[in-house]
């Protein structure tokens, strides 16, 4: 066992909701996690640290998009060894991140003492679905709608992906609930181009959205002449109902801030959110 005082407790969990705007949807996971971690350093802020020979942060993430792929709704959690008001944690993360990592959201995890678990799994279990923006330049808003009505139509399209268990057959149509044209986005688009926009439940295995794109060129030939725009827009609890999604961070912010002694000093400024135009083409810089 390593010689030493041991790590102070975590008293204190944050959420997280950041974007991965503009080139940074270029930047891996694990870049992303790295300037993260520069950026609590530079904050200040107290993060919890783990026991053991090679101690890390207690900065853990849920449902993290892939390399290339942009996003208004990542989450991560921090654990603090002190209370902090999240306003302040949120100014303070978001100007040490860089641009195109943005701090939107931070909320106090309410459940739970101390550094024991808040339920395994209580988090991730919140993020069913995701809604997504696809913007394909190049393609006429007649064929992506005909597309999509033969992809909504089929039963089911199989389509075949690498994993990490080698090659995978799997049925990509039901976990698609909703998969619409956004004609009015292209409109106003900077180039001829379709916007689809789509909910994708989450599964196992997952479904991204080039395996979507993938079914549409089998059941209509749709093939983009560039590169498609990807934009996660928001991931949450599914309504069943209207096919929407719910703030995963709702049940956190219920019960209100926390009080702490710097509580009610911060003045971060604002961020767009998933469904601010500002927001939704960031994707395009």
């Amino acid at each position: 066992m390593p010689e030493g005082p041991a790590p102070a407790p975590v008293t204190q969990r944050l959420r997280v909701r950041y974007a991965k705007r503009g080139r940074l949807r270029f930047t891996s996971h694990r870049d992303i996690s790295r300037a993260v971690e520069r950026a609590v350093r530079r904050a200040g802020i107290p993060v919890a640290f783990s026991a053991g020979f090679t101690p890390h942060p207690k900065i853990s993430y849920a449902g993290a998009a892939a390399t290339g792929v942009a996003s208004e709704a990542e989450y991560l959690e921090l654990g603090l060894t002190e209370t902090r008001d999240p306003a302040r944690v949120r100014a303070d993360l978001d100007a040490a991140l860089p641009p195109g990592l943005d701090v939107l959201d931070v909320v106090p995890v309410r459940a739970g003492r101390g550094d024991a678990p808040v339920k395994p799994g209580a988090f991730t279990d919140r993020l069913e679905a995701s809604a997504w923006r696809i913007r394909l330049d190049g393609v006429a808003e007649n064929d992506a709608a005909a597309a999509v009505a033969a992809f909504m139509d089929a039963e089911n399209i199989e389509v075949e992906r690498l994993t990490k268990k080698g090659r995978r057959r799997f049925d990509v149509r039901a976990a698609v609930s909703v998969c619409e044209l956004d004609r009015r986005a292209a409109e106003t688009a900077d180039a001829p181009c379709a916007i689809l926009r789509m909910v994708v439940r989450h599964s196992t295995p997952a479904v991204r959205p080039d395996d979507i794109l993938t079914g549409l060129r089998q059941v209509a030939d749709l093939a983009p002449p560039s590169p498609p725009l990807v934009t996660r827009l928001a991931q949450g609890p599914l309504d069943a109902e209207t096919g929407g999604l719910a703030d995963p961070l709702d049940p956190d912010r219920e019960t209100g801030p926390p009080p702490g002694d710097d509580a009610g000093t911060a003045h971060g400024h604002e961020r767009p959110r998933s469904g601010d135009p500002a927001s939704a083409d960031a994707v395009s810089a």
